[in-house]
């Protein structure tokens, strides 16, 4: 089973009494592999997929849940080894910080065709609420409000900062944080009445089945470029875990994978743990391309040493 909180470990030898041997040897810290993830449906199934396959290939493994701040001081402070949730842009003012000081780097881009951005259900962008621009003058009806996640999260910073500069004359607004289920349940009540409602939404995710849902253009930027998510590294494990690293460098997934990791955690509320599991098993040829000129920790051809395990 994973280890879901950072651990430290106090190894007490006793070579004036001869007990060396007697002591247990720790594992090898470049066996170990920390990863961070923010509690997002999508990232928290691809984060436990890297995980049981780095499991299967001999590493230990921790997992920590935490807001994306935290994930990246973790991996400033060498607490945490890879975060897989890096959205960009909308994650840049937080990632931008901690590459400035050379602490982490993106690695790749693992999941493209990616929008996060502000939405509204369909009957209102068929009434006219098309764009960000368009929220203003119908704000007696939304009640001036934008419905965003947790606190500290990215798309609400954007909401927050839009507000705080008068994007859109959104000065009189507000942000409603909330947790993507609080949010979702706010978004159901409001179609459920053909209320409306704006929030802060993203694909993939199975809200885009759920919700007939309109993204809004901004014409503005204030959410910038297309998105792409990230795998980030902490500066330094290149060097000290060149194995794995090498797993990071060919880790990329399929808006179409992470829907069906989404629906089957998030919407059947099915174990992360077992979802990866099952989809490991039947999608060896996807993860062999991953594992691809990779090694177990015991030396063994990476390939053969998982389909011996998805075979047990």
């Amino acid at each position: 089973m994973y280890k879901t909180k950072l651990i430290s470990t106090l190894l007490i030898v006793l070579l004036g009494f001869g007990l060396f041997a007697a002591v247990p040897q720790a594992q090898a810290a470049e066996d170990t592999v920390r990863f961070g993830y923010v509690q997002w449906p999508g990232v928290t199934v691809k984060t436990h997929v890297a995980a049981k396959i780095a499991q299967y290939l001999g590493y230990e493994t921790e997992m920590t849940a935490a807001p994306e701040s935290v994930i990246f001081k973790s991996l400033e402070n060498k607490d945490l080894d890879v975060f897989l949730g890096n959205w960009l842009p909308t994650m840049e003012k937080t990632y931008a910080e901690y590459e400035k000081k050379g602490v982490v780097h993106n690695v790749r881009v693992n999941l493209e065709d990616v929008v996060y951005r502000t939405a509204v259900p369909e009957y209102v962008y068929e009434a006219g609420v098309k764009s960000l621009a368009d929220l203003q003058e119908n704000a007696d009806k939304f009640g001036s409000k934008i419905y965003g996640l947790e606190p500290g999260n990215a798309g609400n910073i954007v909401i927050q900062d839009a507000i705080k500069n008068n994007n859109y004359n959104l000065k009189d607004w507000t942000l409603q944080s909330s947790s993507t289920a609080g949010m979702l349940s706010a978004v159901q009540r409001a179609v459920n009445n053909e209320e409306w409602i704006a929030f802060n939404g993203w694909k993939p995710h199975y809200m885009n089945l759920m919700f007939d849902l309109k993204y809004l253009e901004d014409p503005e930027g204030i959410w910038g470029e297309e998105d792409s998510v990230y795998t980030v590294a902490r500066e330094g494990y290149q060097d000290e875990n060149t194995n794995f690293y090498k797993f990071l460098e060919q880790f990329t997934v399929t808006a179409p994978i992470q829907n069906v990791w989404i629906d089957e955690y998030q919407n059947k509320e099915r174990d992360p743990e077992v979802v990866a599991e099952e989809w490991i098993a039947n999608n060896i040829d996807i993860v062999n391309q991953w594992v691809f000129g990779m090694d177990s920790v015991d030396g063994r051809m990476a390939r053969k040493v998982i389909v011996e395990k998805v075979s047990n």
